[in-house]
């Protein structure tokens, strides 16, 4: 039969690889297109408002203001979340690598203590969570 062996697995992963890739570039493509657009349409807004003198034109600036620093307040508290996550992962993880070695291994308990490694990552990313990254403005 022409459908056996080795060839079609390596032709199926072969394919595979090509459609993965091809819809990666497209989706990174079709991103900066938009990061794109939406740059542009901001920075025509900008000059439209910047050669007008209204009253509406300093209100809409504000806006905008007001919007960016609400953007970046958003993207603090995203990374601060982030760093949480990552420090409590960190310490599940090195604890029950303690647990997990330190029960696999009889005769020499020590070995459990390559668990602290991850924890103690852990507690590192919770101290740059807690300390390092700003809080929220009140």
């Amino acid at each position: 039969m022409m459908f056996e062996g080795p060839g079609i697995i390596f032709f199926f992963l072969s394919v595979g690889a090509v459609a993965l890739f091809g819809f990666l570039a497209v989706a990174a493509w079709s991103g900066a297109r938009q990061q794109e657009r939406e740059s542009y349409y901001k920075n025509d807004m900008l000059k439209k408002l910047a050669e007008s003198d209204t009253q509406s034109a300093v209100a809409t600036l504000a806006y905008l203001q007001e919007k960016e620093r609400a953007r970046e307040a958003k993207s603090e508290a995203k990374k601060r979340e982030g760093y949480l996550l990552g420090g409590l992962i960190n310490i599940g993880i090195g604890i029950g690598l303690i647990v997990f070695l330190t029960a696999i291994v009889n005769d020499n308990r020590a070995v459990g203590l390559v668990g602290f490694i991850p924890a103690l990552i852990g507690v590192a990313l919770l101290i740059a969570a807690f300390l390092l990254s700003p809080k929220k403005a009140a």
